[in-house]
């Protein structure tokens, strides 16, 4: 006797109680462990660059850990540590009180230790084939950020180099020193 599995719309996922850890991955949900104290750092020291970069031209939106809709039945919702949204995708309602229906343009996933490279590389490629231009992967224990872009190039940057992406962000240039100090 088999047993069918419900798998869960994004919306349906939205609407559940309580306060969680999770993300819905082709319509299943699934816990996600909280991230530790250097994970929840580095991932607010990304989003307060971006953000401080952002607001000196209403460039769009920065956010954290807001879930995105990177595909449709079944669905797969997201949650990048930190991300950003060019102003000129931004729905005409602004930002939406459930789950963003578009792709972010800049995902941010900060590695925690309970991560595999199984699951960054799933999550890098689920950003991108849903339109996202660029996903940083930081990596706090080894001072390195990872810039994926949908033409498969990743680009690695450590410590004493400069991260800019003069396409995505005009003038937006962050020292890498700067999010592990």
């Amino acid at each position: 006797m088999s047993t069918a599995v419900h798998l869960l719309t994004a919306e349906e996922f939205f609407a559940l109680p309580g306060s969680r850890h999770q993300e819905l991955i082709y319509g299943e949900v699934i816990d996600v462990m909280p991230p530790g104290g250097i994970h929840g750092k580095v991932a607010v020291t990304v989003g307060m660059f971006l953000m401080l970069w952002a607001k000196q031209g209403s460039r769009g939106v920065v956010g954290v850990e807001s879930g995105f809709i990177l595909k449709r039945d079944p669905d797969l919702v997201r949650g990048p540590d930190a991300y950003y949204v060019r102003a000129e995708r931004l729905p005409s309602e602004g930002v939406p009180d459930g789950f963003w229906t578009i792709a972010p343009d800049l995902a941010v996933e900060v590695v925690s230790p309970s991560e595999t490279a199984d699951d960054v590389q799933s999550k890098v490629s689920e950003y991108l084939a849903s339109g996202t231009s660029a996903v940083w992967v930081v990596y706090p224990r080894l001072h390195r950020l990872v810039a994926h872009t949908p033409d498969g190039l990743a680009r690695t940057y450590g410590p004493g180099s400069t991260l800019e992406m003069p396409d995505l962000l005009p003038g937006f240039a962050l020292e890498i020193n700067e999010l592990f100090g």
